[in-house]
């Protein structure tokens, strides 16, 4: 079962029946503990002298956590029924959802566990919470509550998320599809040969890419089709819009475009699309966002075109923009530079779509990465140079006090692969132009899948969690279904 974020979660339980254990699965700072807040205002969580002045805390902190829409846990034993529907009144104001947690222990497991407490509670005491316990599950019924979740002991500890991803899942919410290699393969689409059919051919290449263990689909975002890839009439999507289409695919695919430049929208539509995204999709949208770099599609379709520090800092200004639209909550904002009258982005996304910061420059875009990504994607799967960019990232990440672990590292891999060595070949000679074959070979990492599967565990052994894989002569799903072997 999931719950709903932001919500009311009032707790009920007797000392010991594991209340505080079950809060642990929210933010710490969503979590009102009288305990806790008997440690702020007196000697300790146990001093009961402190008790009224906690509570006069614990009521302002509620009140006024729940008038800015924000998730609120109450970790009390909640047993008061006045303060419950007090409570219980003040999410109906905010428009709140209202969820009780009943901690359905057994008396004799909750006694066991208080005496193995520090200070535990005293007998007499824990008998009458055991008694006004039993009480408060047949009145809880008539209160009105959204949702009344008992909680047997062996599930206290496995209580369910809200709707939200953990940081683990923060590259998307949809199962894990990480290879024995240890990366996971997301299949980026850059060509788009579909000739007569161009919805039945996106199509079936996403399911082709479904069926090949791909963990998601990503869309370049260009106006105009980039020399590297193509021809300048050859056709190339606006992403978000051929996205949605993919959405109502049945498919585990993760979703979301690399990258989006933020001179193409203004934030707030971005912001907007990729909520809606992630909508359509259950939580499965990431967002891959950088600062622009091709003068030339900005120009034919009358887009300013600013110099390389203004579009960084458009970045970094975007992607603050982006997370106060995505926040829980309707409410202004004003924090770095960003000013919102009110925060009002719905459909909310079901789960943090994940930011992936596109590029690799050392002194301004990794560091905006370490500071505010969820993610990183280096565009080069070369070993030596990958691993000095991580170097930098991760300096950055300490610079600004962040766990370098809070920050994906991905890749965008341009491969020549083939079935076997022969093939492998004869694709190299189809594609090297006027470059030496072997020239080619070497920048392509030209190989077959197995081959390529080392090298993805290479990559791994790097800090790479996600490789974007696009072929230069990707043409169909057949050619998608040939590389399943990438995912295993």
């Amino acid at each position: 079962m999931s719950l709903p974020d932001p919500a009311l979660v009032v707790l009920v339980g007797a000392s010991g029946s594991g209340k505080s254990t079950w809060a642990r699965r929210y933010r710490a700072e969503e979590v009102v503990s009288s305990d806790t807040l008997r440690g702020v205002v007196g000697s300790g969580p146990h001093d009961l002298d402190a008790s009224t002045d906690a509570f006069a805390l614990l009521e302002a902190i509620v009140a006024a956590r729940l008038g800015r829409r924000l998730t609120t846990v109450v970790d009390t034993l909640g047993l008061d029924g006045d303060r419950r529907r007090r409570w219980l009144e003040l999410a109906r104001t905010a428009g709140l959802p209202a969820v009780l947690v009943v901690l359905d222990t057994p008396d004799d497991l909750c006694r066991r566990r208080n005496a193995e407490r520090d200070v535990p509670v005293p007998a007499p005491a824990l008998a009458g919470q055991l008694r006004r316990a039993r009480e408060v599950a047949g009145e809880v019924g008539a209160e009105g509550w959204d949702v009344v979740l008992r909680v047997a002991p062996e599930t206290a500890e496995a209580a369910p998320r809200p709707e939200r991803a953990e940081p683990a899942d923060r590259l998307g919410a949809a199962g894990d599809r990480t290879s024995s290699t240890g990366v996971e393969v997301l299949l980026q689409v850059s060509r788009f040969p579909w000739g007569e059919d161009p919805m039945g051919w996106l199509r079936d290449v996403a399911l082709a890419a479904d069926e090949a263990g791909f963990a998601g689909l990503s869309l370049m975002d260009h106006l105009i089709q980039i020399p590297q890839v193509g021809r300048a009439w050859d056709p190339v999507p606006e992403p978000w819009v051929a996205l949605g289409a993919l959405a109502a695919l049945d498919t585990g695919l993760r979703l979301g475009t690399l990258c989006t430049p933020v001179t193409f929208r203004q934030p707030g539509i971005t912001a907007k699309a990729a909520a809606t995204l992630s909508a359509l999709t259950g939580g499965r949208a990431f967002l891959g966002i950088g600062a622009g770099w091709w003068e030339r599609e900005h120009a034919a379709y009358g887009l300013p075109f600013p110099s390389a520090p203004e579009r960084l800092d458009e970045l970094e200004y975007s992607i603050r923009l982006l997370r106060a639209l995505w926040a829980p909550g309707t409410r202004p904002h004003s924090e770095h530079g960003v000013h919102l009258p009110e925060t009002t982005c719905y459909p909310r996304p079901p789960a943090p779509v994940a930011v992936i910061v596109g590029g690799g420059g050392e002194r301004r875009t990794l560091r905006i990465a370490a500071e505010l990504g969820d993610a990183c994607n280096i565009v080069s799967s070369d070993a030596e140079l990958l691993r000095h960019k991580v170097d930098v990232l991760r300096a950055h990440c300490a610079q600004v006090g962040r766990d370098p672990a809070e920050v994906a590292v991905t890749v965008l891999d341009l491969p020549v692969v083939g079935r076997d060595r022969d093939d492998v070949w004869a694709r190299v000679e189809r594609l090297r132009g006027r470059t030496k074959a072997a020239t080619f070979a070497a920048r392509t990492h030209a190989g077959t899948v197995a081959e390529h599967r080392t090298r993805h565990a290479t990559l791994a052994g790097l800090g790479v969690s996600q490789v974007f894989l696009t072929t230069p002569d990707l043409s169909g799903p057949e050619d998608v279904l040939a590389l399943a072997g990438l995912n295993s």
